[in-house]
């Protein structure tokens, strides 16, 4: 993966990724070297394999749902917050298109680019936390009033 820092501030930044990268450790590895605050993405490409998630609320658990072919990428966006321990942690949607048009979407638990996938992060100028909701299990972005 290449990146280029295209704005200061607020901390903006073009990710190109290259062939066979996994999406979702490359992000995470990207917002830990880089140190980033909570941050949020938009982005598009293509996938030759895809593992989307849908939470299932009676198990507090996703379903896994495995795409083992080349798909385009139609609309992936997300966020990065850290948790209470301080990790960096994704949450990432994707609405994926195969080769017959039908249409995929889902919570993006991996994937792997091919050929390339472009993205643009910008960083929040506060910091954001995550903590676990004891109802779901999930780590919901915790805003103090």
């Amino acid at each position: 993966m290449k990146a280029k820092l295209l704005k200061e501030t607020p901390r903006t930044f073009a990710l190109v990724f290259d062939k066979g990268d996994e999406v979702t450790a490359s992000i995470l590895q990207f917002a830990k070297q880089n140190q980033l605050k909570a941050s949020y993405f938009t982005a598009l490409g293509s996938f030759s394999d895809a593992t989307l998630g849908f939470f299932e609320r009676k198990h507090k658990d996703y379903k896994r749902i495995e795409i083992e072919e080349q798909v385009e990428v139609m609309s992936l966006f997300g966020n990065i917050a850290r948790d209470e321990s301080g990790h960096h942690k994704l949450h990432a949607h994707v609405v994926i298109g195969k080769s017959d048009g039908t249409a995929h979407g889902g919570h993006l638990l991996g994937a792997h680019v091919w050929p390339t996938l472009e993205l643009f992060l910008t960083e929040t100028s506060e910091e954001l936390e995550r903590k676990v909701d004891e109802e779901t299990n999930l780590p919901l972005i915790a805003i103090e009033q």
